[in-house]
Formats: C-alpha cells, structure tokens, sequence
C-alpha cells in the first residue's frame, strides 16, 4: 500500500459534545466540536488552492483540528503533512480524527506557538507552508466571548507579520507558502511576504457572486527568484440566481454529482 494511502481505518474516538462531520473525500472525516471552531469555506477553498507535487513535505500552520492537512491528504501526493497548532484541545480532536483515518502515518499534529514554528520544525525542510490565519486584528470586529473562537478569528496569539516571517522560515528556498485572507488585508500581506522574501505568484479572488465584491482572497508566494503574478479568473461561489457554481460544488463536494441548488449535498 503507498505510503500516502489511508491504513485501515480504526474507530473515531468521539468526546460528549463532539460530532463527526464527512468531508466528502474518499470517506474521510473530522471530529468537531460546536463549541469550538469549526471549518468553513476558506478552509476547503486553500486546501483546493495549494499545488502539491509528489513526494512534497507539508506544513500547516494553524492548523486547528486538522482540517487542511486532511484536504492536503486526500489528494495523495504528500509525502509527509504535519499541522502546527497551540491549543490543546484542538490538537487533541485533530489527532483523533487522523487516528480515526487510518493517516497517522501520513500526517502529524505538533503543539507549538507559530511565533516558534522554526524554532519547533527547522529551518526550510518543507516545500509547501500553507495557512489559514486569523482574519482580524484585536479590536476589529464584534470578539467572541469563548477562547477558542475568539483565537481563531481574531490575532490574539499571532497576527500576520507573526505567520509569514513563519512560513518564510519553514519553506525551502524555491519553496512555496499559500494563504487565504480578506482582501482588505492583501497590502499588509503583501508588504510583509517582501520583506520576508517571499515573492506574490499566484493571487485569486473568491466572490460570493457576480458583481459581488470579493470576501476572500487566495495568494500563493515563492521563497526567493523573481516569479511572475500571475492573476487567475475569478472565482464564483454562487449563479446570480443563487445556486451553486459548478466551480465551487466541484471544489466542495467533489464525491456528490453536480445539484446547483445542493439539493444533493451533505448539508442541505
């Protein structure tokens, strides 16, 4: 069996208050908890974003309960996945669902401070650095009472600066680093991947329709060279009737036949 292939699958360990969600890959699945943070949309669209060759060693930085690298796995092609993340309870459900997989020996789950990751992983042993960080600064935007939610939406234990100087010292040289973002936020992004050496070269637009202004944003950059942006086509969430674009079901639900109004989704 290759290396990058699930073992099989053990039984998942679900906690009180805890729920067992499919990503609609291959039978995979995630423990979440309501009360936490759980994925959404930006997650799967970086996932689908990121270019991994074969044979990579990835990085997520953030990584919650394991959301990414799960996505990153199911296109079989990492040779080795490790998610960095500081709260404990997090990686705590993030290593039950691998478990729960059978992709522990694919994929690992680190607790550490992103502030640290070099510190932690080494310096540039990853080709792929990926991340979905906190979108808003502390003070911007109504703050969620509850720790974990608060920390992942807001820069509570690490702000922007603080990820991509991380990234631009796990990746190798040649190396890339994807992230998803607001698009308010793509001149500060911009600003600190060049004084980190990370060079823009790959940047889309993720609008909710059309002639809608863009509430996402996804950029890939290189370590070193001088490589070209390169401005893909916008993407579409929705028709202007309100189905769903094939872009996205094709993204989101890839294992489910194409229904523009998710009549035939998990979640519908």
């Amino acid at each position: 069996m290759p290396d990058n292939e699930p073992k099989p699958c053990s039984r998942f360990d679900i906690k009180e208050g805890e729920r067992l969600d499919d990503l609609v890959r291959g039978g995979l699945k995630i423990i979440q908890s309501p009360s936490a943070f759980c994925f959404s949309m930006d997650a799967v669209l970086l996932a689908n974003f990121t270019s991994v060759k074969a044979g990579a060693k990835v990085v997520d930085l953030g990584t919650g309960t394991g959301v990414i690298p799960l996505l990153i796995a199911a296109k079989k092609t990492a040779k080795t996945i490790i998610g960095l993340e500081i709260q404990e309870d997090s990686c705590d459900r993030a290593r039950r669902s691998i478990q729960g997989n059978g992709l522990e020996h694919l994929i690992e789950i680190v607790q550490g401070d992103i502030c640290e990751a070099d510190k932690i992983l080494g310096v540039g042993k990853f080709d792929v650095v990926t991340a979905n960080p906190p979108y808003l600064p502390v003070g911007r935007g109504a703050q969620n009472e509850a720790g974990p939610i608060a920390i992942a939406r807001h820069e509570i234990l690490c702000n922007l600066e603080n990820v991509v100087r991380a990234g631009s010292r796990l990746v190798r040289y040649g190396g890339r680093m994807t992230m998803v973002h607001r698009p308010e936020r793509l001149s500060d992004i911009m600003v600190s991947m060049e004084k980190h050496r990370l060079k823009p070269r790959r940047l889309q637009t993720v609008h909710p329709g059309p002639g809608r202004k863009p509430n996402m944003i996804l950029i890939e950059a290189q370590l070193g060279g001088n490589p070209e942006l390169i401005m893909q086509e916008p993407f579409f969430v929705y028709h202007e009737d309100g189905s769903y674009t094939r872009s996205f079901w094709d993204v989101y639900y890839p294992d489910i036949p194409y229904s523009p109004d998710g009549s035939g989704s998990y979640d519908s």
